[in-house]
């Protein structure tokens, strides 16, 4: 599939069949992550994978645990801030990070829902998985063989989100 068709026809999975992900699919949407952009190329993205209890656990942190339940694993997404050089645009690079993986669980065959109302709670999360001080969650990551694939996706008009008169350039 072209990549912009694989753009399109992504779309967030919230519920999952029960299927075992390999070892080797998760280093691959990994490396898929690896290889976003960064400022300076400082890569501040870190990740911790999670299935069975310990999954189970996180999912107590948010009220959108039915999502992570039902998934195989989830990935938690973290900045790395003794990399960082800039914030915000580390922020970025993480969701390019994020993006990458996305866009290759897609086109495996796979589904995957991106958690961020979890982040009200990185703090406690961070305390329960005894993880340092410099890492700052940034998304969880729910992966899966979908169960339910949502409907057509709608977007505005690309005319609505151009700001200028791009036909006169």
């Amino acid at each position: 599939m072209d990549i912009l068709t694989l753009i399109k026809t992504r779309r967030s999975i919230r519920k999952f069949k029960k299927k075992s992900i390999q070892k080797e699919t998760i280093e691959n949407i990994l490396e898929a992550a690896r290889w976003a952009p960064s400022g300076l190329n400082n890569q501040p993205w870190r990740f911790i994978v999670l299935d069975g209890g310990l999954k189970d656990k996180i999912a107590e942190y948010t009220k959108y645990s039915y999502i992570i339940k039902s998934a195989d694993k989830i990935i938690l997404v973290f900045l790395d801030k003794t990399s960082s050089y800039h914030y915000e645009k580390d922020l970025l690079a993480i969701g390019a990070c994020i993006q990458n993986m996305l866009l290759y669980i897609h086109a495996i065959g796979l589904g995957a829902c991106w958690l961020g109302e979890i982040l009200n709670r990185r703090d406690e999360i961070k305390k329960f998985l005894g993880l340092e001080e410099n890492l700052e969650l940034q998304a969880v990551l729910a992966i899966g063989k979908p169960a339910i694939f949502p409907k057509k996706a709608t977007r505005k008009k690309l005319e609505e989100l151009i700001i200028n008169d791009y036909a006169k350039l």
